[in-house]
């Protein structure tokens, strides 16, 4: 057995969306892009924006806001130009997330992430698996794959 057991840690992308900061594991990420106009999808959930061709690919495009059930919309975002899509690997199919804006890489180890708050609002499949603090500031990390899962109504 190694005597050398670091924690190499985990990469996190973060972004914004409401004034708020979230994070998925980098693992996840395929690319982000620029916002392309979606085709809507007739009697598709409320969360999904629509669909995009990504070199050959058809991509749902969910809009981050909505997902979590955040207020607003990436209008301001969209229109100052600092909106994305990130493309997530949801079990080999893509799955889009528009975002209000890409912040940065974090590297972390499990000793960094805190357990999700406590008496805030549960609801079924919620994406919020914990937190990062940093003085003043926190970041809701949260599971990709749960993000990105088909609603079930």
């Amino acid at each position: 057995m190694n005597a050398i057991a670091e924690d190499i840690g985990t990469r996190w992308v973060s972004f914004e969306l409401a004034a708020q900061r979230y994070a998925v594991d980098v693992r996840y990420v395929q690319e982000v892009i620029r916002p392309a106009e979606c085709t809507p999808v007739p009697g598709a959930p409320h969360d999904v924006l629509g669909i995009i061709n990504l070199r050959g690919a058809i991509v749902a495009v969910l809009d981050g806001r909505r997902r979590l059930g955040l207020p607003g919309s990436a209008d301001a975002a969209l229109a100052a130009g600092s909106a994305r899509i990130v493309i997530f690997d949801a079990g080999g199919e893509p799955v889009g997330v528009l975002v209000d804006a890409i912040s940065d890489v974090l590297e972390l180890s499990d000793a960094d992430i805190a357990p999700a708050p406590s008496g805030r609002a549960a609801r079924a499949e919620d994406p919020v698996t914990g937190v990062l603090r940093r003085g003043d500031e926190f970041v809701a990390l949260l599971d990709a794959p749960r993000l990105v899962r088909a609603s079930a109504a």
